[in-house]
């Protein structure tokens, strides 16, 4: 899977699950790249989201949500995600 893909895939998971004002998701796997537990294949996302429904519910609360909705895309194409809720 390559980045754009994964990123519409992401983004419509989120959209279908969540009341979303406005997202923006930024690949930061080039920040990784030298680190030892890279992994070729596997992506580092930052997200970017403005959403009422999740600023109601405390931090790790929407945490836990949003990583319930990418379950399957963490376990096989993300290696890490950082969550920026506004």
């Amino acid at each position: 899977m390559d980045i754009n893909e994964l990123i519409a895939i992401v983004k419509d998971k989120l959209k279908s699950q969540i009341a979303i004002e406005s997202i923006n998701i930024e690949d930061k796997s080039f920040l990784h790249k030298k680190h030892t537990g890279h992994q070729e294949g596997k992506f580092h996302l930052k997200i970017f989201l403005k959403s009422k429904e999740l600023k109601n519910i405390n931090k790790i609360e929407s945490t836990k949500k949003i990583y319930k909705i990418l379950d399957e895309e963490l376990k096989k194409h993300i290696h890490s995600i950082q969550i920026s809720i506004d």
